[in-house]
């Protein structure tokens, strides 16, 4: 089984859909987005719905995409993973950790860092 991924990338703390199920041929759960990085990402989900840590779970979710000239989409993603940790929130609620088997194309944590501005220089 593989571990959790560590943090080795600043996550995207947002709350949007997720759904996810072993078999997307099944029935399908949905939960709540907690955040993401390029190779995982954390949700909330019913505890009578929820993964148990090691299942190989697919999920469906959008993630805000930022372009260059400040231009925002919301990019639909599917990705299968293993689930790495389950969170006991409370008796109703659980917060699940996946890492991807394929990680994003793209950091969703480090898209939008705000960089220094290029000072032009002032003739005085």
């Amino acid at each position: 089984m593989n571990g959790c991924e560590r943090r080795r990338e600043k996550r995207l703390n947002y709350h949007w859909p997720v759904w996810f199920a072993e078999d997307f041929s099944d029935q399908l759960s949905q939960g709540q987005m907690v955040d993401i990085s390029s190779g995982g990402a954390a949700f909330t989900c019913l505890a009578n719905e929820s993964p148990y840590p090691g299942q190989y779970i697919t999920t469906r979710f959008s993630v805000p995409h930022y372009g260059k000239d400040d231009s925002f989409e919301l990019e639909s993603h599917i990705r299968n993973g293993f689930v790495c940790r389950v969170d006991h929130i409370s008796p109703v609620m659980r917060k699940i950790a996946i890492q991807f088997a394929m990680p994003l194309s793209f950091k969703p944590g480090e898209q939008n860092e705000i960089k220094e501005p290029q000072l032009e220089p002032v003739e005085v």
